[in-house]
């Protein structure tokens, strides 16, 4: 995982700082060094024509009461706004011309400069103290982890697909996520980040190859509230569907040639 590498192939049109701080960037200490076991979370959001989401994601994020983090948006091959939106309301923000999930995602962390790396979706908003919970839940015992996932719709039908979901997470049937992946950074570069070749699948695949290093770790004391938009567009039945055969078609054979439908 050589920056440099990563640079020449995907030349980043933008990496800048905030022209301002953020509220979480107000709130950390400016006259006193910072102790020693206080850990310091990179927060990496991907994120690819997100201009109605990206404000109100990055707004839940400068409102935490922990105050030892970064926000690193990347923003991939937009053609709306969502940079704009992202600037002056982030740590860092990087343009690229190319959408690519992977890239973004290993780019960022790349980038970051904390020891805890949170993997937040564009869409997905974390409640208050979140941060400041998962700190205090996510120890050295663990390697992997995600956060109850909580929809931001009050249909029955999209509260049941959670309560599964958070089930089987909780449980250890599936080691997944919910628009959240936890991880360390030591252990992130070990593996070599995502697959950027995995359009599916990909963060059940970087969880299964970081529990080589220790846990996995379903954090319940706090939610991850995740847009339903691919669910209220392609309908539920049918995404749950596409959900249960992509699941099943990973067991036999190879995933690099599938590909989500971008939902916008």
């Amino acid at each position: 995982m050589d920056v440099k590498k990563l640079l020449d192939r995907e030349t980043p049109r933008t990496i800048t700082k905030s022209k301002k701080p953020s509220r979480g960037d107000v709130a950390r200490p400016r006259r006193r060094t910072k102790p020693p076991w206080v850990r310091t979370i990179s927060i990496i959001i991907p994120a690819h024509n997100e201009e109605d989401y990206i404000g109100l994601t990055l707004e839940t994020l400068n409102r935490q009461n922990y105050p030892h983090f970064e926000t690193i948006v990347v923003a991939n091959g937009c053609t709306d706004r969502t940079a704009a939106v992202a600037l002056n309301h982030c740590s860092r923000l990087v343009v690229l011309s190319n959408k690519s999930l992977g890239v973004a995602r290993n780019l960022g962390a790349k980038l970051a400069k904390g020891d805890l790396l949170l993997f937040l979706d564009a869409d997905t908003l974390l409640e208050p103290g979140g941060l400041e919970t998962m700190v205090n839940k996510f120890t050295r015992d663990y390697a992997a982890g995600t956060l109850k996932g909580q929809p931001d719709s009050k249909r029955f039908s999209h509260k049941v697909i959670y309560w599964v979901k958070n089930f089987v997470h909780h449980s250890g049937l599936h080691h997944g996520s919910s628009g959240a992946i936890l991880c360390w950074k030591k252990d992130f570069v070990e593996t070599r980040g995502f697959d950027e070749g995995l359009q599916v699948r990909e963060n059940s695949d970087l969880i299964n190859r970081l529990r080589r290093f220790g846990k996995y770790r379903y954090i319940g004391e706090t939610s991850a509230i995740t847009s339903m938009r691919r669910y209220e567009h392609g309908g539920t039945k049918r995404i749950l569907f596409m959900w249960f055969r992509l699941w099943v078609e990973s067991l036999f054979r190879d995933l690099h040639h599938r590909n989500y439908e971008t939902i916008r």
